[in-house]
């Protein structure tokens, strides 16, 4: 029988809902960042105060600064199923989708195409979308416009010789649906094509296992995911063996600094080993021992996910009840990630603001996703967001609703 998260211990892990007015608000901004572990902070702390030297020199400080950056890589690709050196950090996912764009449109020819949707934030699309003025073709792969379903189906018209890189998400930042990445990847490669997965609104849910999912490109968010403000990168060997380097000309041998164009941030790299510390935590809670990282991380993923949809029905179904309200999404906890985004009769931003004072932090608004509002017809007056994750409590769900209750 599967263990039950013990959300005290979890809670315990997280310095913000110790903070005196802060920890007893209903957080649900968490797609927005969520807060940082523990581990995190300890691991910044310690870099800052005896680390903050040029890393990888001779001298101790500077020796164990790059050990533990090193470490950082080591232990999340272990995670994930893939090799340390197809795991690279950058300062945000969007910059590092830039730059990977940048590669591509080096590396294809006149007359080949890419696939986009219409369900992605702004970062996993936008920078493709621009390869259009560099004379390739881009081709969308819509969603439902009721919702928001984005349909395996549909991709298989797209493909064809001509297309080289295929973008989509794990899940949608305001759909929330998750994706079958292993299936659509599939679909990709028999098209002899590359899949770009955005995993910044899913791995905050679980660290995924990249090499299972099969996805060439992975990239998400450290800050959402408890740590500090790095994107992560997965490359798979094959594919950045072949893309053209874009960082100093002497790194484009050096598989996980070949896609970093700017040099790293030594303490934020070294402190999302934090993370893994974190994982790890919650598996010997847990679980106890186990060697095998990935099967620590595959079992913390699940634990994370069940608590997460234990809460998330209970929430989706008074939404459902609401006749003034549209629920942006599946209406099943399970196939979706706790993300939830509503329109109802006035401007997400200001059903944000109205839930303030019920201590319910939230937010409003289109959330880079400009896109997929728009293909769902909501207009400039946006959502209003509902993100959690695990550490949320049924208690924090139940006040949720009678807040809902008094502003809707």
């Amino acid at each position: 029988m599967a263990p039950t998260l013990d959300l005290d211990f979890v809670r315990a892990q997280f310095p913000a809902f110790s903070v005196e007015g802060l920890g007893r608000q209903g957080f649900f901004d968490n797609a927005g960042g969520s807060y940082m572990c523990a581990p995190v902070m300890e691991r910044l702390d310690r870099f800052f105060r005896e680390r903050k030297v040029q890393p990888y020199g001779p001298y101790e400080a500077s020796r164990l600064g790059g050990e533990e950056m090193d470490e950082a890589r080591h232990r999340l690709a272990a995670m994930m199923g893939v090799d340390t050196d197809e795991v690279s950090f950058g300062p945000s996912t969007t910059q590092n989708t830039y730059v990977l764009a940048q590669a591509f449109r080096q590396s294809m020819k006149p007359g080949d195409a890419i696939i986009v949707t219409n369900q992605d934030h702004e970062a996993n699309s936008g920078p493709w979308r621009r390869l259009a003025d560099a004379g390739f073709e881009v081709r969308e792969w819509q969603i439902d416009p009721e919702t928001g379903h984005l349909d395996p189906a549909k991709l298989d018209a797209l493909l064809d010789d001509k297309v080289r890189l295929v973008c989509f998400p794990h899940c949608s930042n305001v759909v929330g649906e998750v994706n079958d990445v292993a299936a659509i990847v599939a679909k990709v490669h028999d098209a002899g094509a590359v899949a770009c997965v955005d995993g910044v609104s899913y791995a905050p849910h679980g660290l995924p296992d990249v090499d299972r999912l099969g996805a060439d490109i992975y990239l998400f968010s450290a800050y959402k995911t408890y740590g500090p403000h790095q994107g992560v990168m997965v490359i798979r060997r094959a594919l950045a063996e072949r893309l053209p380097n874009q960082a100093h000309f002497f790194n484009g041998d050096v598989l996980y600094k070949k896609f970093t164009p700017a040099g790293p941030d030594h303490a934020q790299v070294a402190a999302c080993a934090g993370m893994a510390d974190y994982i790890d935590l919650l598996h010997a809670r847990h679980f106890g021992t186990e060697t095998d990282p990935r099967i620590r991380a595959t079992r913390v993923h699940d634990l994370m996910r069940a608590q997460e949809i234990s809460l998330l029905q209970p929430l989706l179904d008074y939404l459902k009840s609401k006749n003034s309200v549209r629920l942006i999404g599946p209406s099943k906890a399970e196939g979706r990630a706790p993300t939830v985004a509503i329109t109802a009769d006035r401007p997400g931003a200001d059903l944000a603001e109205a839930l303030a004072p019920h201590e319910i932090n939230a937010g409003g608004g289109d959330f880079y996703a400009v896109r997929p509002l728009k293909a769902l017809g909501v207009g400039d007056e946006g959502v209003l967001r509902l993100s959690f994750v695990h550490y949320t409590s049924k208690g924090d769900i139940d006040r949720l609703i009678r807040a809902l209750d008094h502003v809707l």
